[in-house]
């Protein structure tokens, strides 16, 4: 046991002292903790860092985040080339202060969380194994055609809360992509060429007018869309293009819409409050008045609109039996 005196170095690495030391926490830099039930991880977060500690070649999760951060330098992760998640939100990254090939060498990269940090573009050269990238709340305006190139294993894109106007085609390769958030931005219309895989789209927040005939039919697998605070008209929704059998939940709040699109039968969670509708139209949500053609909608959201209960023939008690309340 050492002396008293010691015993503030001890807290200052966050460490026990023992009788032997392994090699993996005598080269845990002094800033983090390197906890000895979790050999593989270098938590360093909210420790007031102006920069990357040296990363010891044997970890693997390195944790980052809330600190005071502003660039990484090519090399700093080149003697931890097995690292998996590097966890960098609620920083000052800056973009001209990210080197080039910062990344690059970490090819079994698999989670990167860049969110809450002030960068204004894509980071160069992302490694291809990545399957997790958070790059929301920046000021991201542009990305590039080579942002996301050969990123084939990406499922996660997160990129809410920036200022991009336009993507043209950058989503087209990333052919595992299922979820997609780019609330929140500048959007005039909704990003073409997407990955035929897609489940999740999130684009509320936007200034989205219209969704494209034949939409929804080139994504056979999309479940999840929200639209919400957007600018959506009844001009902008071609006939029947929300009637595809895969939607599971629609989200067309808050837009300005007049009348009920029509929708699958299959569809589940419809949300249209706080629009502009004016009325009630049953063949929004069956086609007949068969006892057997009914809808599955469980939540249907009608409020701040301009129809009131009254509006609802006594129909729907048959069409939408699975309504357990319609909300107008």
């Amino acid at each position: 046991m050492f002396p008293v005196p010691f015993q503030w170095l001890s807290r200052l690495r966050g460490r026990r002292w023992q009788a032997s030391w392994q090699a993996e926490e005598v080269d845990c830099p002094l800033e983090c903790d390197c906890p000895s039930n979790f050999p593989t991880a270098m938590y360093c977060h909210s420790r007031n860092l102006q920069h990357i500690p040296f990363v010891p070649s044997h970890i693997k999760y390195v944790y980052l985040q809330r600190n005071w951060i502003t660039g990484i330098q090519d090399g700093v992760f080149d003697n931890a080339t097995s690292l998996v998640w590097v966890v960098l939100f609620h920083n000052q990254l800056n973009s001209d202060k990210i080197g080039k090939n910062v990344f690059s060498k970490l090819k079994n990269l698999d989670r990167l969380l860049l969110d809450h940090n002030e960068l204004t573009h894509v980071p160069a050269n992302l490694p291809k194994s990545i399957t997790d990238l958070r790059l929301d709340h920046n000021k991201i305006s542009k990305v590039l055609p080579s942002s996301f190139e050969g990123m084939v294993n990406l499922t996660t894109l997160h990129l809410q809360g920036n200022e991009i106007e336009d993507v043209g085609g950058v989503f087209e390769g990333l052919k595992s992509l299922t979820t997609l958030d780019m609330r929140k931005n500048k959007l005039r219309k909704i990003p073409g060429n997407l990955p035929e895989l897609l489940q999740q789209l999130y684009l509320g927040f936007n200034s989205i007018e219209s969704v494209p005939a034949g939409f929804f039919t080139k994504y056979p697998q999309l479940q999840f869309v929200r639209l919400a605070h957007n600018k959506v008209t009844d001009k902008g929704l071609p006939s029947n293009v929300f009637n595809v059998s895969t939607l599971v939940e629609l989200d067309l709040s808050f837009n300005k819409l007049e009348k009920i699109p029509v929708v699958s039968k299959n569809l589940e969670y419809l949300y249209l409050q706080a629009n502009k509708i004016k009325e009630f139209s049953l063949r929004s949500f069956c086609g007949t008045n068969d006892m057997t053609d009914f809808s599955k909608l469980s939540v249907l959201r009608l409020d701040a609109n301009q129809i009131s209960a009254g509006d609802i023939p006594a129909e729907a008690a048959y069409c939408l039996r699975r309504v357990a309340f319609i909300d107008v």
